[in-house]
C-alpha cells in the first residue's frame, strides 16, 4: 500500500477529527508543475528536462505556504493534547477529579495510555508525511528546497519530533512501564523505549514503528551533568531548569517567563526561547528514579540555592518598599 492511501485510511479511522497533511493535494501541486513544464518544453523542442526549474513560482507560492500552515495545525494539536494527557496523570486529589470532570473523561488508566498511544502514532504518521512530500519536491525539481524548508520549519518550532511534549510521552511511557513503581505494569506504547547511561551519562532513546529513531542527550551544556528539574527552551534544547534562569539573568523566584526577549539560548543561539519553555515533569520523575543518589546531591545543593535567591528578592523587595 502506498504511504499516500495509508496515511488517509488513518486518518479517516480517528475518532476524533484532527489537523491532517493536504497529502493528495500537495502531490497534485507538484505533479501539475512537472506536467505544465514538461510541455512548455516539448513545445520548444527540448527534451532533456525531467522537473521544473529550481525557483518555481507556481510550487513556492501554493505549495510551501499550504504545508506550513496544515504542519502548524498538526503541531498545535499535538501539542495541546499531549499536554492535557500529561496533566492530567500528573494531576492528583481534587484537582485530578476537577480535570476529569471538566474534560469530560472517565477516570480510566487504560485510557490514559491509549490516548499516549494514539498520540505517538500522530506525531510519527506526520512526521513521515512531511518527510517524504518534502523528498517528491526536491526530486521533482532537483533541488534542496524541500530539506532547506525543514531547517526553517525547525527554526520556527514546528517540527513535530523536536517538541518538547514528544520527549515527555517517551518518559511518561518509561514511568508506566517500572514494575517498581506500578504493580500493574502497564502495556507498551511502542517498542525500543528506554533510558540508558553511557559513561555515567544518560541519553532517552526510542524506536517509533521501526519509523523513526530518537536519541536525546540528558547532559546539561551549561553545568555538563544530568539535567536536573528539567526545562525545554521553545528551541527545543534542554536544560536544568536553574542554568536555564542563570543563563537568562533571570532568578529562580522570577521564573523563566521574566527573561527579556532578547536573551538566547545557550546552545543555538536563538532569542526569545524562554517564555514558552516547558517544564518536563515527566521527564524529572524518570531520572530521579533511575538516579536516586545523584539526585538527592542535588536536590539538597540546590534547596540552599533556592532559598539564597528567595532571600535575596525580599530583602531588595523590602528595600524597594521602605525606599532604602
Amino acid at each position: 500500500m502506498k504511504f499516500c492511501k495509508q496515511y488517509h485510511e488513518y486518518m479517516k479511522g480517528q475518532e476524533k477529527k484532527l489537523p491532517v497533511l493536504g497529502f493528495k493535494k500537495l502531490k497534485k501541486i507538484l505533479k501539475k508543475c512537472r506536467r505544465d513544464f514538461q510541455s512548455k518544453e516539448d513545445h520548444k523542442g527540448c527534451h532533456d528536462a525531467q522537473s521544473c526549474p529550481q525557483h518555481c513560482p507556481v510550487c513556492d507560492v501554493t505549495f510551501f505556504p499550504s504545508l506550513l500552515n496544515e504542519m502548524s495545525e498538526v503541531v498545535g494539536c499535538f501539542n495541546e493534547r499531549a499536554r492535557k494527557l500529561l496533566e492530567l496523570h500528573l494531576a492528583s486529589g481534587f484537582r485530578k477529579y476537577f480535570i476529569w470532570f471538566k474534560g469530560k473523561l472517565r477516570g480510566n488508566h487504560g485510557a490514559l495510555i491509549q490516548e499516549g498511544k494514539d498520540l505517538v502514532t500522530y506525531a510519527v504518521i506526520n512526521a513521515i508525511a512531511i518527510q517524504k512530500i518534502l523528498k517528491k519536491y526536491d526530486k521533482i525539481h532537483y533541488s534542496k528546497q524541500g530539506q532547506a524548508f525543514k531547517s526553517q520549519v525547525q527554526s520556527m518550532h514546528i517540527e513535530i519530533l523536536q517538541s518538547p511534549w514528544l520527549c515527555e510521552l517517551v518518559a511518561f511511557h518509561i514511568n508506566l512501564r517500572n514494575p517498581k513503581v506500578n504493580s500493574r505494569v502497564a502495556p507498551a506504547l511502542f517498542d525500543g523505549c528506554l533510558l540508558t547511561f553511557n559513561e555515567g551519562k544518560p541519553s532517552l532513546s526510542c524506536e517509533l514503528f521501526n519509523y523513526i529513531k530518537l536519541d536525546i542527550d540528558m547532559t546539561c551544556s551549561i553545568c555538563l551533568d544530568t539535567v536536573f528539574d528539567p526545562v525545554s527552551l521553545t528551541c527545543g534544547h534542554i536544560f536544568c531548569y536553574m542554568c536555564a534562569c542563570s543563563a537568562s539573568s533571570v532568578t529562580i523566584v522570577d521564573g523563566l517567563k521574566a527573561a527579556k526577549p532578547k536573551e538566547k539560548c545557550p546552545l543555538c543561539r536563538e532569542a526569545g526561547v524562554y517564555e514558552g519553555a516547558v517544564h518536563l515533569q515527566e521527564l524529572n520523575i524518570l531520572l530521579s528514579r533511575s538516579c536516586p543518589e545523584y539526585w538527592e546531591h542535588r536536590l539538597q545543593t540546590e534547596r540552599v540555592e533556592r532559598i539564597k535567591q528567595a532571600k535575596e528578592h525580599w530583602e531588595s523587595q523590602c528595600r524597594a518598599f521602605v525606599g532604602a
